[in-house]
């Protein structure tokens, strides 16, 4: 099922909002860039290490010890990007106050989750290839599931049901992606 609005406007997942071209392939490639000049290093899990390359900013959440901690200031060079993706989302100047980057290499994905509830939006840029966006939650007879696409340069927001009854995941791409993921804090 893809995720587009109905006649009405009314998207077919309750808080996800989507836009394909919120960066410029001249900005996507600046960024892409900067990321690369990053030190990334495999996602751990409880020991396991992901096939995906990341690291946090401003703050992080460690996985095997179940710590969430303040990490390195988010660097100079993302904070216009953070402030569009504030304006995206309807949220005010500062609310995201954490970065991942993330390289997904071919063959990498990321599996099914919520995010940890020390966060609350969730918004997301894609890069690279296009990969699905996939959601489930569970129901009296199983699953009910929703994909969209996420094109190059293109933006998500994952707030109210989208971001707290729904996991999502990424399937793994044979192509390149990357992504920076912003969050704001609980309250």
């Amino acid at each position: 099922m893809n995720n587009q609005p109905d006649l009405f406007g009314e998207p077919l997942l309750a808080g996800f909002a989507y836009a394909p071209s919120f960066l410029t392939v001249p900005e996507e490639a600046e960024l892409l860039a900067h990321i690369d000049a990053e030190t990334l290093a495999p996602f751990r899990f409880h020991g396991w290490l992901g096939k995906r390359l990341t690291t946090s900013f401003g703050w992080t959440y460690d996985f095997d010890s179940g710590q969430f901690a303040t990490a390195p200031s988010i660097p100079e060079w993302l904070h216009p990007i953070r402030e569009r993706a504030e304006g995206f989302a309807g949220l005010r100047e500062g609310d995201l106050v954490q970065a991942l980057l993330t390289r997904y290499d071919p063959g990498a994905g990321i599996g099914w989750h919520r995010d940890r509830s020390v966060f609350a939006d969730v918004v997301g840029i894609s890069l690279g290839a296009p990969a699905p966006i996939r959601f489930r939650r569970r129901s009296a007879r199983g699953f009910e599931r929703v994909s969209h696409g996420l094109l190059p340069r293109s933006i998500y927001h994952l707030s109210g049901p989208a971001r707290h009854e729904w996991e999502h995941s990424i399937a793994p791409i044979e192509a390149p992606r990357w992504s920076v993921t912003f969050r704001s804090l609980a309250r």
